[in-house]
């Protein structure tokens, strides 16, 4: 049996519920594969850890991750309390920077059962690679100054290494896909870095002939996503644009509730982290009605990075059946509590084993 040694960190609100849901799930999947198992290790990392010790996780703690073969988050943020600058960067954003999980890939699709909010939708099934580690996301910055004279600066950093590494994931995931990859720019309006990633763009596609590209300024980009969504395979994007791009595909699937996400150590040197793109949701926190399936989705892109995408397959068609039974939480216009859905995404797994 292949067994895989995982991090857990739920994190914060609705995470500490829909991972309980997920891990369920991937354990099932385990049963039935039967040559796969999976040892989970908790971590409290969070801002409530923030508000007892200082810090959101401990001075060793990336050390720590670094002895799991992968890492299952769930989500972070309590802004209430915890200004989301210090959550963020403390936690999430030290581990994909500090375990260079150089790429970022969300994917968008029509799920069966699952009502878009746009009129024609069509039949989109798309996928954001995300360059997940520098860009408009830089530290490089500082404020000085009060009052009227106060001023901040932060630099974008664009390298030639980071930006091929981004579209060269790009353009080899559109070959096992419709074969057709799109870069999002604004090289119209930002006049050096967006330059520089159209040139480098260019100079990726041409040792990839055999996939079709087109590009779009960013703002059209955003457009198309609304008017027609299916006409994408593939797009690669800045950390900041990938980043509003994905919630826009959260939004017309019919909820950021289900958008999965995995931050990918590409070289397999540290552990990848899978996550969901929605937020801790403090408004509904413990009250049971959190929608899982973002949290399982993330499962299946766990599975597949370790080589089982058979099992991750299954997962994702249990979930459509799910949706398409009616079994829904209310963020989906159903009255299914979390339990209820993971029951059912179980159920289904079960009856196809």
């Amino acid at each position: 049996m292949e067994q895989f040694e995982i991090a857990v960190i739920p994190g914060d609100g609705i995470g500490k519920e829909v991972v309980p849901a997920a891990i369920r799930v991937l354990e099932a999947v385990a049963d039935i594969h039967g040559g796969l198992g999976f040892r989970w290790t908790s971590f409290p990392w969070s801002c409530d850890y923030y508000l007892k010790h200082g810090v959101m996780m401990p001075e060793d703690g990336i050390e720590t991750l670094k002895g799991f073969h992968q890492i299952f988050l769930g989500a972070v943020g309590m802004p209430r309390l915890v200004p989301d600058h210090v959550s963020l960067w403390g936690l999430l954003i030290k581990i994909r920077r500090e375990l260079h999980q150089s790429i970022n890939v969300r994917p968008a699709k029509l799920l069966r059962g699952l009502t878009s909010p746009l009129r024609d939708p069509g039949e989109f099934d798309l996928v954001v690679v995300r360059e997940n580690s520098e860009g408009e996301y830089s530290e490089i910055g500082g404020r000085m100054h009060r009052g009227a004279d106060e001023m901040a600066m932060q630099t974008a950093v664009f390298t030639r290494k980071a930006t091929e590494r981004a579209m060269h994931y790009a353009f080899e995931l559109a070959s096992r896909r419709r074969k057709h990859v799109t870069s999002a720019t604004k090289s119209n309006g930002i006049s050096h870095s967006m330059p520089f990633w159209d040139d480098v763009f260019q100079d990726v596609a041409q040792a990839h002939p055999e996939i079709a590209t087109s590009k779009h300024h960013i703002d059209a980009l955003a457009a198309f996503f609304v008017m027609k969504p299916q006409m994408f395979d593939v797009i690669v994007a800045s950390n900041l644009f990938g980043d509003i791009l994905t919630d826009l595909g959260g939004a017309i699937m019919g909820s950021i509730g289900i958008a999965p996400a995995a931050n990918l150590n590409v070289e397999r040197s540290y552990p990848s982290m899978f996550e969901p793109v929605h937020g801790s949701a403090p408004d509904i926190a413990g009250q049971g009605i959190a929608n899982p399936l973002g949290q399982i989705w993330t499962g299946k892109m766990m599975l597949d990075f370790l080589g089982f995408e058979e099992m991750g397959t299954l997962v994702l068609k249990a979930m459509e059946a799910t949706l398409a039974s009616g079994v829904k939480t209310p963020d989906l216009g159903g009255k299914a509590t979390t339990t209820e859905v993971t029951d059912e995404v179980i159920a289904y797994l079960r009856r196809r084993a």
